[in-house]
């Protein structure tokens, strides 16, 4: 899939054509212009141009629109921590006194915008990436890309020995079949997981679906970015090398980023 650079001034760009038509917000998002929310807003202030025509939200680009920013912006930081979700903690939009990540967490002053890339559910615990960084969270969560996330489970009942070859193969969970994963066995009770898909709760529901239940969660890896040593509730900047990495993984080019 060819490259796409961000733009480096609000001048006018045309449209390239791989997933089109596309969302304003999302096309904004995904060439590093802000988060999804933050182009919903540029939107709504009338900052935004689609063929010279100022965008309304939900309006779509297509192969050969030209897309404009009103005004000069400031050069934009992009800062990407590692973060240890503890359990009971959500990942987005807390109801009924339940805490959040964001509410959670306290970054430096001048660290602003960070959100979580994707999901992990109040019960589980681990690895979650956060970012201001727009582009990321397709690139990291689109099924198209396949990239590798790997967790740590225990389990209530012992592991058949038929348990590694059928996860390996595909689960049928409610009438979908899983994509082929890694196993490994770490325990009478214990496994790790390798997979690169990412349905809702996939791991429990592989598990009942062999008749057994999950009693604790953990992802400790996502592609090159681990957990290691990071106690729960704590981040840490994902910088130098590492990030390099990851951004080339995801085939993004490495804008104005600052870890922190």
């Amino acid at each position: 899939m060819k490259k796409r650079k961000a733009p480096k001034s609000p001048g006018a760009r045309p449209v390239p054509k791989e997933g089109y038509p596309m969302r304003i917000n999302k096309y904004l998002a995904r060439e590093g212009v802000a988060t999804r929310h933050g182009a919903d807003g540029l939107v709504e202030r009338g900052g935004v141009l689609i063929n010279g025509r100022v965008a309304r939200l939900g309006d779509k680009v297509d192969e050969g629109d030209r897309v404009e920013l009103r005004g000069a912006p400031s050069a934009k930081r992009s800062y990407y921590f590692a973060y240890n979700k503890p359990v009971g903690v959500i990942t987005h939009s807390p109801q009924n006194g339940e805490r959040d990540i964001r509410g959670s967490i306290k970054f430096p002053k001048g660290i602003e915008g960070v959100f979580p890339v994707g999901r992990l559910d109040k019960d589980s615990h681990g690895l979650i990436i956060l970012t201001n960084d727009g582009r990321v969270t397709d690139r990291l969560l689109n099924p198209e890309y396949e990239h590798d996330k790997e967790y740590r489970v225990r389990v209530e009942e012992a592991l058949r020995d038929s348990f590694k070859k059928t996860m390996e193969a595909g689960v049928n969970i409610e009438g979908y079949v899983t994509e082929p994963c890694k196993i490994r066995k770490t325990g009478e009770r214990t496994f790790s997981i390798t997979l690169s898909e990412g349905k809702k709760h996939q791991i429990r529901r592989m598990v009942a679906a062999l008749h057994n239940v999950v009693l604790d969660l953990e992802r400790v890896r996502i592609m090159n970015i681990t957990l290691g040593k990071l106690p729960a509730g704590q981040w840490r900047p994902i910088e130098g090398e590492e990030l390099e990495t990851f951004l080339a993984a995801l085939r993004l080019p490495a804008g104005t980023q600052e870890a922190g």
